[in-house]
């Protein structure tokens, strides 16, 4: 659905997808001139009106020359029927390295909003970075995958933006073990932010990276990430009790998960939830669906989405009932295109 043949852009990643209505939104990186993650990059939208099954023209949402425009993190707000996009912007010559170090302050990782009433023109980008991105932070990432808003407990209406970070390393130290994980609150619907929970694990176990956040039924969140470049498991998780405010405990391995080192979505369907990861652990490959009945604590492999070489994704619950996938996948490439598939969760 997302093939770059023909399309202006060398290559499509870094899928998210929302629903309102009957109407998908499926969002990703438009890569201009190479796969790489620095350069030129857009983000780009393309929408269904019939359960995935068509889908219409791409939409540039955001696209400034000379910078990268990526991590696309959507959500309807339940106050306004808005969808609301939270991206990040950095100069499209600053690799993640520098913006780790903190080497170049001028055009690192910056944060932005979107929104629109129709879903099909969006505001132009406006800047939220300070905040929340403190003082003393290098990197920062956004997602990459949906967003949520809160419908128990006591914040009905919050928006809840997954994200991760880097603190800025002393000189001379290596910036790797100073990542960490946090999230962004709304509680007027995406106008004004402010910082929720942030963990930051300096041992070498846990690096939480890339992250996703569902909603339990008893109002609780269930964060889990990306452990890039730590020596614990592949995946981590913590849970909150308060909105995002804080975490009940830092985040910990998944023993239950085997992935690669790879972003994973993650889905609340009824009281269970679904997660979506390349299940091998040496290779981006056999995008898999796992499944908890217990809120998160424990994990079983469910069904296997795509066999072959498979990347990041996303998960959709469609008003049917099915559940559907945006993911990355490809012949001899984890990204080759971007692909659109369903499965009925009460057959996981």
């Amino acid at each position: 659905m997302f093939d770059p043949r023909d399309s202006g852009y060398h290559t499509f990643r870094i899928p998210a997808i929302v629903a309102r209505g009957g109407v998908l939104f499926a969002f990703c990186e438009g890569r201009r001139y190479g796969s790489g993650d620095a350069g030129e990059i857009d983000v780009v939208l393309r929408r269904s009106y019939d359960g995935g099954h068509s889908w219409g023209e791409l939409a540039v949402l955001s696209s400034v020359p000379g910078r990268t425009c990526g991590n696309p993190t959507p959500v309807v707000d339940p106050g306004s029927g808005d969808l609301v996009l939270v991206t990040v912007q950095n100069g499209a010559d600053t690799d993640e390295a520098a913006a780790t170090r903190g080497t170049d302050p001028d055009t690192g990782r910056r944060v932005y909003v979107q929104r629109s009433r129709d879903g099909v023109g969006f505001s132009p980008p406006e800047e939220i970075t300070a905040q929340v991105k403190p003082v003393g932070w290098g990197w920062y990432a956004t997602g990459p995958c949906h967003a949520i808003a809160l419908t128990h407990g006591r914040h009905p209406g919050r928006i809840v933006v997954p994200a991760n970070h880097s603190r800025l390393p002393p000189p001379g130290v290596e910036p790797v073990r100073y990542s960490g994980g946090h999230c962004i609150l709304s509680d007027d619907g995406g106008r004004t932010w402010r910082l929720g929970f942030v963990d930051d694990n300096d041992g070498p176990a846990i690096n939480a990276n890339e992250t996703a956040v569902a909603e339990l039924p008893d109002g609780r969140l269930y964060f889990t990430a990306r452990n890039h470049r730590g020596t614990g498991p592949a995946r981590v998780h913590a849970w909150s009790a308060d909105g995002g405010e804080h975490l009940t405990a830092p985040y910990a391995g998944i023993a239950g998960i085997t992935a690669p080192g790879v972003q994973g979505s993650v889905l609340a369907v009824g009281d269970r939830l679904l997660a979506t990861t390349p299940a091998d652990p040496r290779i981006r490959r056999e995008l898999t669906v796992f499944g908890s009945d217990d809120g998160g604590a424990s994990w079983r492999p469910e069904l296997v989405l795509h066999a072959g070489m498979a990347g990041y994704s996303d998960l959709v619950a469609l008003p049917d009932g099915r559940v559907g996938a945006l993911y990355e996948s490809g012949e001899t490439s984890s990204f080759a295109a971007l692909r659109f598939a369903t499965f009925d969760p009460a057959r996981c």
